[in-house]
């Protein structure tokens, strides 16, 4: 009677488990799938030399004179109008970059101190 007992809740159990497997599909194709979508809408970091435009909404690649939105304007607060490399993640679907730092251009700072001398 006991080993009646026990192999119907080992039966139950199984029927359990096989049931929600079923119902789950699965667990590792569903999770590479949320992987790829999350790639896929994930920004592509990169490094770009450009120009920002003079309202610091606008970026425009040095490499093939595209043309980004700059989401975050505050980013590159006060080198409007200069030349600067920026670390930015772009998101082509929305033709947008996401500017993590930004650099002046070498060439901007040297006629910076081009002008800074002729000033003195």
């Amino acid at each position: 009677m006991r080993k009646m007992m026990y192999s119907l809740i080992g039966m139950c159990f199984l029927a359990v488990s096989l049931s929600a497997v079923a119902q789950s599909g699965d667990p590792m194709k569903q999770d590479q799938m949320k992987q790829d979508n999350m790639n896929d809408n994930m920004a592509k970091a990169v490094s770009v030399s450009g120009k920002v435009s003079a309202d610091g909404k606008m970026f425009t690649s040095d490499k093939d004179n595209k043309m980004w939105t700059v989401s975050n304007p505050e980013a590159v607060k006060g080198h409007e109008g200069h030349h600067v490399t920026i670390n930015a993640r772009i998101d082509a679907a929305k033709n947008q970059i996401d500017i993590t730092s930004v650099k002046v251009a070498k060439s901007e700072m040297r006629d910076t101190m081009k002008k800074d001398e002729m000033q003195h």
